[in-house]
Parts: structure tokens; sequence; C-alpha cells
């Protein structure tokens, strides 16, 4: 095939590319995989799940990522973990560099039923209560509070509670109700993490960073910090600062990639700390992935020296005020 990479898709592509395709149905209409990831590169295609494939100027709203599954799941499958709250709209349970590569799609029977066998799922059995599972779009998925609980027991720490700060943020059930759930999963995987990190969980939290960031703080023992604090000015909100504690006037930030990368990024990044340092006496750390992410991970040691500096220098920072 040859692309017209300055021509509209639909008048010389084979297939309707304002819908989804998989690599299969591509094949069939005599495309190779060279020719799909030439369009990938050109930007003419996105590829949102493995193994699907959609026109870029499609959005990325609920009616098309319904579309996109629909293409997967075979019939009596539920979709479950980070690809339900994907589909609910909770962006914060994608594993970290997700937005790098496509993330799997998670696809379960109930037990008894046929497994699902895809290369591009991660499958198996899980039992669900029938109030366990909604339709979305025609696709049978795990609610959002069911969701959450799945989250929030069965992946590594620091994502679980990014996983429940993020389905708790999307809505559609209070951090009571997920509270009040805990239990129905004793002697189950996960429920001791689950025991631990649900009272943790906030809605407030607006990045897996911050989440990450957060969990180091509670780790340190340091005092349950307040997220997103407000600048407020004449009746005004300028500035929102991710955590602290405002009687310390003191600050934690984490700077992710998505955001705080490009070079006007960070000159906003400096002149809204700058000017709350200088004018209003705020003590404000940043925090980067390698502080909160990995092998040498020390956000809870640069915390915990951080408070106890911010708490010697409070009369100093605020005399002048």
């Amino acid at each position: 095939m040859i692309i017209h990479p300055n021509q509209p898709v639909e008048s010389w592509f084979p297939l309707d590319p304002s819908e989804p395709f998989t690599r299969r149905e591509a094949r069939a209409a005599g495309l190779t995989d060279r020719n799909l990831r030439e369009m990938i590169d050109l930007g003419l295609l996105r590829r949102p799940l493995r193994g699907v494939f959609l026109d870029h100027r499609q959005p990325d709203d609920l009616g098309t990522r319904v579309k996109v599954l629909a293409k997967v799941v075979p019939p009596g499958a539920f979709v479950a973990d980070r690809t339900a709250g994907w589909l609910h709209g909770a962006e914060m349970i994608l594993a970290p560099n997700d937005h790098l590569a496509v993330p799997k799609v998670s696809v379960f029977h109930l037990p008894g039923a046929d497994r699902t066998r895809l290369a591009l799922a991660d499958s198996g059995e899980r039992r669900m209560r029938p109030d366990d599972l909604c339709e979305v779009g025609g696709i049978l998925v795990t609610t959002p509070l069911r969701t959450a609980l799945d989250l929030g027991r069965l992946l590594r720490r620091q994502q679980a509670l990014a996983g429940l700060d993020s389905m708790l943020r999307r809505g559609g059930f209070s951090h009571d109700m997920l509270l009040a759930s805990v239990e129905r999963f004793a002697k189950q995987r996960g429920v001791r993490q689950l025991r631990e990190l649900a009272p943790l969980a906030d809605g407030q939290s607006a990045s897996p960073g911050e989440s990450g960031l957060r969990l180091h703080w509670l780790d340190a023992g340091l005092p349950r910090p307040t997220l997103q604090i407000p600048h407020i000015e004449d009746g005004v909100t300028l500035f929102f600062l991710d955590m602290g504690l405002e009687e310390l006037r003191f600050a934690a930030e984490y700077d992710g990639v998505a955001w705080h990368s490009s070079s006007e990024d960070v000159e906003h990044d400096r002149a809204r700390r700058d000017y709350l340092r200088t004018n209003f006496g705020w003590r404000i750390d940043e925090f980067r992935k390698e502080h909160v992410y990995g092998r040498d991970q020390n956000a809870d040691w640069i915390l915990r020296d951080a408070i106890v500096e911010a708490r010697r220098t409070f009369d100093h920072r605020i005399r002048f005020l």
C-alpha cells in the first residue's frame, strides 16, 4: 500500500479509519505491520490499546473507548483493574510509563467460564457479586467502587494508592463506601494492603506522582498533609500547592514530566513559587520522579529534614510579612 500523508486518510485507506480496527482486520484488508507502523510514525493512526488502531482525529472520549474495547473483549467477559479505571475515565490508574507504551487490556471471566487468552490481555478468573459489575456502552465492566477495591489490593503499593485516589477523584462512590467495603475481602489476596491504604485515599490528589509523594510523606511519620492548598487574593484563587502544612507554610510539589518539563512550565513554576516564598513566607520543596520512584528514591528523608527546617525557620520567614 502507498501511504499518502498529504491526502485525507479516508480517500486512500482500505478501512474506515474513523472506526477502531484490529491488526487481524488490517492484514485482511491488505495492510502490513510495516504499513501500520509507518502510519503511526506519521501521526495518521494511534494505538489506544495493544492490537487496536484508530484514526488520530477521533476523540479520546468514552464513546471511542467503548468502541476500542468492543474489538477485543469477548462475549461473557468483563473488563477490570486498570482497564476498567481507564474506561471509567480515571487517568491516574495507568501504570508507570503507560503514557509511553500502550497498556494491556485486563479481561476476566467468572469462575467456570472459558478463560480468555489474548496476547493483548491480562486475563483469568475472578469472583464477582452482581452489584460489582455494570455495563458501559454494552461492555461489562467492574463498577467504579469494585475497580478501586481491586486496584487498592492488587497493585504495588504506590500504584495502588494512586489508583484509589484516581477512582475517588472520578466519583461514583464516597470514601465511607470504600472503607465499608474493605472487609468483604478478608483473607483474600492484598487485603492487608487495602486495609492500610483505603483510609489514606484522597480524591484531591491530581496525579500518580502526587499520590506517590504523599505516601512517602506518610511513611516518614509526618502529620497528614492538606492537599491542593489554595492561595487566594482578593477573593480570587490564584494558585494551588500540591500538599503541605499550612500552619508551617511548608509545601511539597511533584514536578512530573508531562506538565513540568517545558521551558514555559519551568518558568511558570519558578515564578509562582518565588512569589509565594518572597511575599508570603512559604517554604516550597520540589520533587521529581527520581525522588519518589525507583532504587534511589529518598523523598521520605528529604521531607523529614525539610519539615524540621520549616519549623526552625518559621518565625524568621513570616517576621517581615
